[in-house]
């Protein structure tokens, strides 16, 4: 379908402000909820450290920016990411007026070693839970991912997205608990999760300490997880 553009359209009677993307990218390392950030090598900000991030070509959609801008600095596609909110204050660039849609990533770290070379000599994996004082307005973005991503904890399964494919219950619940900062009932935790069927045994196990193997489990693709684990962890 063709649509007709008006004949006397001026496209330079609005003001134009510039449109980016920036991405929260979170992984465990070390038993941390870490998040990937970027030294700046030029003004504005620069030196200080940053989200990852770009602006939007004029030919691209927001998803297919925030995708490049994920792959550049970790070379991989096709993983869990999301749409987080819009930042527009008026004054959060200095440069112009810079209005940014935020997205947020889980990306387990075994993914992200496998790709070394694809990764930026400036990029590092910084605590979230420690973060330094970032360019822009990016604290407050990368702050605002962390609460959209305990909100999600409580009604789906959006944290297995941060674990290898295959983990065991104890790595799951401590996965839950650093997020959430705070200490779950072992046996509660374990009840309900089960009882969620989203998770199924792989038959294997790991030798974890002293004790005896733990099973492993990798998450189920067909399980309707937005229902099943709803409000599970309040």
């Amino acid at each position: 379908m063709t649509i007709e553009v008006p004949e006397n359209y001026d496209p330079s009677q609005f003001d134009r402000p510039s449109v980016t993307v920036d991405v929260v990218i979170f992984s465990f390392i070390d038993n941390n909820l870490k998040v990937l950030l970027v030294e700046r090598d030029e003004a504005p900000y620069a030196e200080k450290l940053a989200l990852p991030g770009s602006f939007v070509r004029i030919n691209e959609s927001l998803d297919e920016a925030a995708a490049r801008a994920l792959a550049d600095e970790t070379g991989l596609k096709d993983v869990y990411s999301e749409q987080l909110y819009t930042f527009g204050t008026p004054d959060r660039d200095p440069r112009t007026r810079v209005i940014t849609i935020a997205y947020f990533a889980l990306i387990p770290y075994s993914l992200i070693q496998q790709y070394p070379d694809k990764q930026s000599p400036k990029a590092q994996w910084i605590s979230m839970f420690n973060l330094p004082d970032l360019a822009f307005d990016h604290g407050e973005i990368a702050h605002y991912a962390l609460t959209r991503l305990r909100y999600k904890l409580e009604y789906s399964s959006v944290g297995f997205q941060l674990l290898p494919d295959v983990f065991t219950l104890t790595e799951l619940q401590r996965a839950y608990e650093i997020i959430l900062v705070e200490t779950l009932d072992k046996r509660n935790f374990r009840r309900k999760i089960l009882a969620a069927k989203v998770l199924k045994e792989t038959g294997e196990k790991k030798k974890d300490g002293e004790g005896r193997p733990a099973k492993l489990y990798q998450y189920r693709d067909d399980a309707i997880a937005e229902i099943k684990t709803r409000r599970l962890f309040p």
